[in-house]
């Protein structure tokens, strides 16, 4: 197959990008061996809208009559992701795919250019094209699950004194945004806290609503734990992030409540599957409480590149 790379060019990119995923995704049998759209939209509205990370760092390889085939994708930490439809996949494309990868997704580092790019564990096609260009496989690794809703669904009983519901209007948005701080930011300084207005660009994405964005509220009124769902209706899947409990709330099944909430908001409405990523290990034990047994991982392989 005859394929020509390109950069992005311009907004309509994004949507023939969403497309892709979508047609990549089923013909993957519903499993994340490429990103699922609602990877992207999290990217596109809120990395590159919020985080300063560039659309520039888009890559495409499409064939003759202008078909996308293949995606590189980076969430800008030094990072890499391929990804491929089915039937455009051999080495030869890889191997190209990260060799751009490495010239234009490669961080600075105190051990030359640093690139990450995972792979699929098993996938020996990526795994032999990675170690033929010099990448070592690491302990670090994303649990990717997947969860059939048309089975049993988990529950999350919620702790006496909170309530599990939607996010409110844009009044609720500051209260919603400070929770998000403390949970990812926990040994910050208060006063590093840039305000809440970047999550007018979340609720900008295409797959955003609100009626998935799941809060629980303590007894003071205040936003003690949350989780975003999204839902790409066109797949009849849905798909975590984020997730998190301020640290004064944590420990008390908040975590789980809220996206017991979520999932049995996203089965009510006709999806199929479910999918939620992580890569510590506290995450990881509250998604298999929720994700289930089916489970993926997809192996970090790192390369310090040469200089120059």
């Amino acid at each position: 197959m005859n394929l020509d790379m390109r950069t992005y060019r311009d907004d309509n990119d994004i949507w023939r990008i969403r497309e892709f995923l979508r047609e990549v995704y089923l013909a993957n049998d519903r499993r994340e061996h490429s990103w699922h759209v609602a990877r992207f939209d999290y990217w596109r509205w809120h990395t590159v809208a919020n985080c300063g990370q560039t659309l520039d760092n888009l890559f495409l390889w499409e064939t003759r009559g202008g078909e996308i085939a293949a995606l590189l994708t980076t969430e800008g930490g030094g990072d890499g992701f391929l990804n491929v439809h089915p039937e455009a996949r051999t080495a030869s494309l890889e191997d190209e795919m990260v060799s751009v990868a490495e010239k234009h997704l490669a961080v600075p580092c105190t051990g030359g250019p640093s690139l990450v790019i995972p792979a699929r564990e098993g996938d020996a096609l990526r795994e032999g094209v990675l170690a033929a260009r010099g990448y070592k496989r690491l302990e670090h690794c994303e649990d990717q699950r997947r969860l059939d809703l048309t089975g049993q669904l988990p529950e999350g009983p919620v702790p006496a004194g909170y309530v599990v519901r939607a996010l409110g209007g844009p009044e609720e948005l500051p209260a919603r945004s400070w929770a998000s701080w403390r949970s990812f930011h926990p040994d910050d300084p208060d006063e590093a806290y840039e305000g809440w207005d970047w999550y007018l660009n979340i609720q900008r994405a295409p797959l955003y609503r609100r009626d998935l964005d799941i809060v629980a509220i303590a007894p003071n009124g205040d936003v003690a734990a949350f989780c975003t769902m999204w839902y790409d209706d066109v797949t009849r899947s849905g798909y975590f992030a984020p997730v998190g409990t301020a640290p004064e709330h944590q420990g008390r099944g908040l975590g789980k409540a809220v996206m017991a909430e979520a999932v049995r908001r996203l089965a009510a409405m006709g999806a199929v599957t479910m999918h939620i990523g992580g890569y510590d290990p506290i995450p990881k034990r509250l998604y298999a409480s929720i994700g289930g047994p089916d489970l993926v991982r997809s192996i970090s392989w790192h390369r310090y590149l040469p200089e120059g």
